[in-house]
């Protein structure tokens, strides 16, 4: 029971953070997705973003900071073990299986649903 509070809140303040900033600033939506991945990659080669995920699970690694921690996890990684040719695949390798389900859900949805513009 602890360990959904603890995914709870911190999941919680990420997106609250995130509506702070629109609320509060003029940032649009695309630029404060855009902060929060990078901010993800930048905490993450700080080695702060880690002892958040082992803390909250997925309440750090489903928001979009966590996509960026996956980014640079997956190049670090693939740097390690293929040298600096790595740094441009790993990423993209390490995500996806990711990005590859969200595209085939989004299909799948957008096969049983009729899309509407909004007026």
């Amino acid at each position: 029971m602890m360990m959904y509070l603890k995914v709870f809140a911190v999941g919680g303040l990420i997106c609250a953070a995130g509506q702070l900033l629109l609320i509060y600033t003029r940032l649009g939506s695309a630029k404060i997705l855009v902060l929060f991945v990078t901010l993800g990659v930048f905490l993450s080669a700080l080695g702060l973003y880690q002892p958040l995920v082992d803390f909250a699970g997925a309440g750090a690694t489903v928001p979009l900071p966590g996509f960026g921690h996956l980014l640079a996890k997956g190049a670090l990684e693939a740097v390690r073990e293929d040298g600096l040719a790595g740094a441009l695949t790993g990423g993209t390798a390490a995500a996806a299986g990711g990005i590859a389900a969200a595209i085939a859900l989004g299909y799948a949805v957008a096969l049983l649903f009729t899309p509407k513009t909004k007026e």
